[in-house]
């Protein structure tokens, strides 16, 4: 039992420090420096459809529906074998109107808006419980003809609802978030909420909500668990985005133990397109993948992602990294293996970095003085990286340029210093009309 102490010391400050995954009561922790000049956030840019304080944010879980009475409270931490994509609004604090909100934005007296409240959610579409019932036929294995059309009846429902959105918005590209351990279901809409926002709402948003939020000694190992149990459903939902004519790209940024599900999902995808002879890029129609505070074996990624090609699906992944994130030290210990986003040009073999920087689509992206206790949400509590990420989402620029403007070391690691020259960047009007 002795022997065990250390252990079990490192599995309770792991679930103290992964806390610090959960999103603050869906506040905006800061506003990013990028909009405070009041130039380059562009509200002009954003349709009348969406211009409003209470927008709607689309949402697809496999989490259980929670229930008070006959109604229904929200998703819960339960899993649910049933998928479900709906839609709920979230309030944009104490705002009065539009006009209110985008002086808000614009304002650099460090004026912050209120907590974001998610309003009752929606369902849209249930997909019945997978798996379906299957037989073995001619040597295959099939799903029933009668739970197959059901399932499929819904896959098209699903489909004619987003047809339908980006019709009426204009807008055909699709923003994914993916959140980590210790979230609960309105968290992920209220940290969609904030990238969209200030992305310049140009897409539809859409949150992916697997069954985290486990509280205790050993809730990190259950979300994990969970989030396993969770990727067969972001396959089939990626798969039925991309069938639809109407979607042009998708952007996915993941969050810590959600760039797990993200990256073993899309690897499985990838793999299917190569079989059927097809270009990944093109059949699942990826856009940007951003990976932040990844909770993701380094050697595992170098096997399964690096040595598969992966990025080849990508326009580009953007890897945003701290060596002093406390949170995936922890994991580290648990596992003998580091963490993708706690690496350092050592964790890599020779010529790795090299090999990568020529192929120009993968970027690495040390974050210094990330901020926080821990320094493991820093995607959405450091200014500079919000807005670095905002400006790669809005003018799809490589990191380097004016429009983004990085250092890139001698080991081919990006560097996004907290001083972010935001302050002198061009104006991006050019970009609020595409």
């Amino acid at each position: 039992m002795v022997g065990n102490i250390p252990r079990l010391l490192t599995i309770l400050l792991l679930a103290v420090v992964m806390t610090g995954c959960g999103n603050s009561a869906g506040r905006f922790s800061s506003t990013p420096n990028l909009y405070s000049t009041g130039r380059n956030y562009p509200a002009q840019g954003v349709s009348e459809a969406l211009r409003t304080v209470t927008p709607q944010m689309y949402f697809v879980t496999d989490r259980a529906q929670v229930k008070q009475g006959e109604n229904s409270a929200g998703y819960g931490l339960a899993r649910s074998n049933s998928m479900v994509f709906g839609a709920a609004k979230v309030q944009f604090g104490d705002t009065k109107d539009w006009e209110d909100l985008v002086q808000r934005t614009h304002s650099d007296s460090g004026q912050r808006f209120s907590s974001l409240v998610v309003q009752p959610a929606r369902e849209v579409v249930r997909f019945p419980a997978t798996p379906l019932p299957f037989e073995r036929l001619n040597g295959r294995i099939h799903n029933l003809a009668g739970p197959e059309q059901e399932y499929q009846q819904q896959v098209r429902l699903f489909q004619a609802a987003i047809s339908d959105e980006i019709k009426r918005t204009g807008n055909g590209r699709i923003l994914i978030y993916v959140h980590g351990v210790k979230n609960q279901f309105d968290d992920s809409l209220t940290v969609l909420a904030n990238l969209w926002h200030f992305t310049g709402r140009e897409s539809l948003p859409i949150a992916f909500s697997w069954p985290a939020g486990n509280s205790g000694i050993f809730g990190y190992f259950k979300d994990v668990e969970a989030g396993e149990f969770s990727i067969f459903h972001l396959k089939e939902f990626l798969r039925m985005l991309a069938d639809i004519p109407e979607v042009e790209d998708i952007d996915i940024v993941a969050h810590s133990r959600g760039t797990v599900v993200v990256t073993s999902a899309l690897r499985e995808l990838i793999i299917e397109q190569r079989g059927k002879g097809r270009k990944p890029k093109l059949a699942l129609k990826t856009g940007t993948l951003i990976l932040a505070a990844a909770d993701l074996d380094v050697g595992v990624m170098q096997q399964r992602l690096m040595a598969e090609h992966f990025a080849e699906a990508f326009e580009q992944i953007n890897v945003y990294i701290n060596s002093n994130d406390s949170a995936l030290h922890l994991s580290s210990a648990l596992t003998s293996a580091p963490r993708f986003g706690a690496s350092s040009a050592a964790d890599f073999s020779l010529g790795e970095l090299e090999s990568l920087g020529r192929i120009g689509l993968v970027n690495f992206i040390q974050v210094e003085k990330a901020g926080s206790a821990y320094g493991h949400s820093y995607f959405r509590q450091n200014p500079a990286v919000m807005s670095d990420i905002a400006l790669t989402l809005r003018t799809r620029a490589f990191p380097g340029g004016t429009l983004r403007p990085l250092e890139l070391d001698e080991q081919n690691l990006w560097t996004l210093h907290p001083d972010y020259p935001l302050e002198s960047l061009p104006d991006l009007s050019q970009f609020y009309d595409r």
